[in-house]
């Protein structure tokens, strides 16, 4: 099972706010203890959004807006994607991970789809399209 573990932003993340070197210590031997274990497939920090954009879709029309994005606490501020066995494990995971922040913080963990959930919609030539993404993908790395 492939899971998103998203770190929420906070207001000291969306200031910009860097990392002590003790967290930031701490945040790095939790991401050895990951890979160590073939946990962790990816993993890193956003910068705050007001340094990023949002693109709008409405049909064919697309409309950019620049951040800073008010909703601190429904903003991403770094991310992971594990491979768990299931959902207990990566919660015991997040059990494990220090705070992620200065002050309070949350950690939301969603599963990612598998080909499987897709059902009848997806069709053997969309499967093989899948594939040949997921090679070509695996070949950067």
């Amino acid at each position: 099972m492939c899971v998103m573990v998203l770190v929420k932003a906070t207001d000291d993340s969306e200031a910009g706010l860097m990392p002590s070197t003790e967290l930031l210590e701490a945040m790095m031997a939790f991401n050895e203890a990951l890979a160590e274990a073939g946990i962790m497939l990816a993993g890193e920090g956003l910068k705050p959004t007001s340094e990023g954009h949002r693109v709008r879709f409405d049909g064919a029309d697309r409309t950019v807006v620049d951040g800073p994005f008010p909703a601190v606490g429904e903003l991403v501020a770094g991310y992971w994607l594990w491979e768990v066995k299931d959902m207990e494990e990566a919660l015991e995971w997040v059990r494990r991970c220090p705070n992620p922040m200065p002050g309070p913080s949350e950690i939301e963990i969603r599963p990612l789809y598998e080909m499987e959930d897709f059902g009848d919609v997806m069709t053997p030539e969309i499967e093989a399209q899948e594939e040949r993404i997921r090679d070509n993908l695996t070949d950067r790395r």
